[in-house]
């Protein structure tokens, strides 16, 4: 006989009746059933965390910013993340975050402390200081929920540098404008002082032009007295016919001497005036802020320009000597005095000249004034400007950054990595593979309470043809079941803590739970199978695929589809998990009486199952005798 048809005959005598039917049918839709409903639950997990309950706590007073603005980014960032809809936010006080994730309600805590605001805002202040967030989280509620807390925690780092980073720039960006306002004030200040300087120049050409108008004037003064001189030249030759005249002469000559002495005292003031102008401008040149060098070279120019009128002064004190000792003469000549009278009008005219030079050497001098006016204005204008451009350059040097070495690099530091995340875990697993241990014991556990049924049986068929209690044929069933399965975690911890090396906080707590838990499965599968015989295998496959996808062994459940939820809440598998995670745990809660409470109602309802199914097998049918499937 061929292989093929080996094969045929296999397939017929499975397929003899309509139970075996739907086994074949079953036995090809287990993998299907597998992998749907595995793709289906975690088809996108990463899409639904805003399934998952997580909580922000802000305890930021705020800071002032160098403007003196006043900000609470803190606030800014809760705002944000409460908005963002990313996970199911809620914020909560300190006292409630740290009781939700204690007690699983909420998967993990953001806290921001009361001085974050003002660590971010320091390094604008050369103060820096970097800000910390704390992340809160518990293993014993979900390993994977503590992985995505911290890539939360990293973007939300991530989120604020970038915000802190660019504020930050844009602040020194805004220094370096102040720097530019205040330096284009220093330049217009400057210009100002150009524009003094520029006037200054101005007024001392004034003063040089009025000098020369004087030196100008000198030649005339020279001509009149000259004319002065001609005039009384003939006066000794005639003085006899002057005779009568000597008396108005001497008059006379007494008055041209009081003219002369008068030019003579003027010409004095003038020097003194001019003396006491060069002392003044050379003190105002000082208060400009110009050197001594470049003061003494102004007054050598002034003296330069001023020595005609030193020379003119020379002549006029020496003529006026003259004069004197013309009128002294004119009364010892008392014969010349009649043609000194006929000379007279030149005399006048000489003297009129003699004055008006005078008047053109006053006109110079009050030039010559007017100049050291302006020179005055400019120089007073080149001092504001000095002032200004002093004052402009120093608020603009205040604006300026310049810290020293540490706090130059520790404020880049800060401005680069402004945020720290602190992990803070209520209950840690340590290692991935611990982080996983629960989901796979409890999974191991249900896959060793389903083997064994493979070989034992349900029910005694002896003692129910014998006609025993069905509660004893029941325990009796399970019984077997419950040691081998003992026997079976026992094994398993072994294992897992010696030879995985996986520690457990606590040892005896973890053992007397994980016998719990295959009792319970194992009442479970037992009652499956008293009740539905060769079908209740294959449920126990179902089941056991159901809670693969709902119990939240990987992923939280939260982040499984809303359709799967009542199976997280309804089927046993999620309460072992959550029960191996608060003992396998160090510093979790042992707060894990109701999955302990959830686990003896399957245990006790699985055997109430079995004793119903023992009831019902009492009564013999012919699919019973010959069943159309039998494992």
């Amino acid at each position: 006989m061929s292989a093929i048809r080996l094969a045929l005959n296999e397939l017929r005598r499975l397929s003899a009746g309509k139970l075996p039917k739907l086994a074949l049918v079953a036995l090809v839709l287990v993998p299907l059933l597998y992998a749907s409903f595995y793709l289906y639950a975690n088809y996108d997990p990463y899409g639904r965390l805003n399934k998952l309950p997580a909580a922000v706590v802000t305890s930021d007073t705020g800071a002032a910013e160098q403007s003196g603005n006043q900000r609470n980014i803190g606030r800014e960032v809760t705002d944000e993340l409460v908005s963002s809809g990313t996970f199911q936010w809620h914020e909560v006080s300190q006292a409630e975050a740290d009781a939700g994730v204690r007690d699983n309600k909420y998967s993990f805590v953001i806290t921001i402390p009361r001085d974050f605001s003002a660590a971010l805002l320091s390094s604008g202040n050369f103060q820096p200081q970097q800000a910390t967030i704390t992340l809160t989280t518990n293993d014993a509620n979900n390993y994977l929920s503590h992985t995505i807390a911290d890539q939360v925690a990293q973007q939300i780092r991530k989120t604020i540098a970038e915000k802190v980073g660019g504020e930050a720039a844009d602040r020194f960006l805004v220094g370096f404008s102040t720097i530019y306002g205040k330096t284009q004030e220093a330049a217009n200040g400057a210009t100002k002082l150009a524009d003094g300087a520029a006037q200054l120049k101005s007024g001392q050409q004034q003063l040089a032009d009025g000098t020369g108008q004087l030196a100008a004037k000198t030649p005339e003064l020279a001509s009149g007295l000259n004319t002065l001189r001609d005039s009384t030249a003939e006066l000794p030759s005639k003085s006899q016919q002057l005779a009568d005249g000597a008396g108005q002469v001497a008059a006379g000559n007494a008055k041209v001497a009081e003219v002369g002495a008068l030019l003579s005292s003027g010409s004095t003031e003038l020097q003194n005036n001019l003396n006491s102008t060069r002392d003044s401008l050379a003190q105002k040149l000082r208060e400009a802020g110009l050197s001594e060098t470049q003061v003494q070279q102004s007054l050598s120019v002034l003296d330069t320009l001023r020595q005609p009128v030193d020379n003119a002064n020379g002549k006029i004190q020496q003529a006026n000597t003259q004069l004197a000792t013309l009128a002294d003469g004119s009364r010892k000549v008392a014969d010349g005095a009649t043609q000194l009278a006929g000379s007279a009008p030149q005399l006048t005219q000489g003297i009129a000249k003699a004055a008006d030079g005078a008047g053109q050497l006053n006109a110079g001098v009050a030039k010559l004034n007017d100049g050291e006016k302006t020179a005055l204005t400019g120089t007073t204008e080149l001092a504001d400007g000095a002032n200004q451009l002093r004052d402009g350059l120093n608020a603009g040097l205040q604006q300026i950054p310049n810290p020293d070495d540490p706090t130059r690099t520790a404020t880049a530091n800060t401005i680069a990595d402004p945020v720290a995340v602190n992990s803070v875990g209520v209950a840690s697993a340590g290692t991935y593979g611990a982080g996983l241990a629960p989901f796979f014991i409890s999974l191991a556990t249900w896959i060793g309470a389903f083997v064994l049924f493979l070989l034992l049986r349900p029910l005694s068929t002896r003692a129910l043809t014998a006609g025993a209690a069905p509660v004893r044929v029941a325990l009796g069933g399970w019984l077997a079941s419950a040691v081998l399965g003992i026997a079976q975690v026992l094994v398993l911890f072994g294992a897992v803590t010696w030879l995985v090396g996986i520690k457990v906080a606590h040892p005896w707590g973890a053992i007397g739970f994980a016998i719990l838990v295959s009792l319970s499965f194992t009442a479970v599968v037992h009652a499956l199978n008293a009740m539905f015989g060769a079908v209740g295998k294959f449920l126990g496959l179902v089941l056991l695929v159901l809670q693969l996808v709902s119990a939240g062994g990987t992923f939280p459940w939260q982040t499984i589809p809303d359709a799967l939820y009542p199976l997280h809440v309804v089927l046993p598998m999620g309460y072992a998990i959550d029960g191996f995670r608060h003992l396998l745990y160090s510093g979790a809660s042992m707060q894990i009486l109701g999955d302990i409470g959830v686990l003896l109602a399957y245990l006790v309802g699985g055997l109430a199952v079995s004793a119903y199914a023992a009831h019902k097998r009492r009564m013999w049918t012919v699919s019973q005798l010959k069943p159309e499937l039998a494992l």
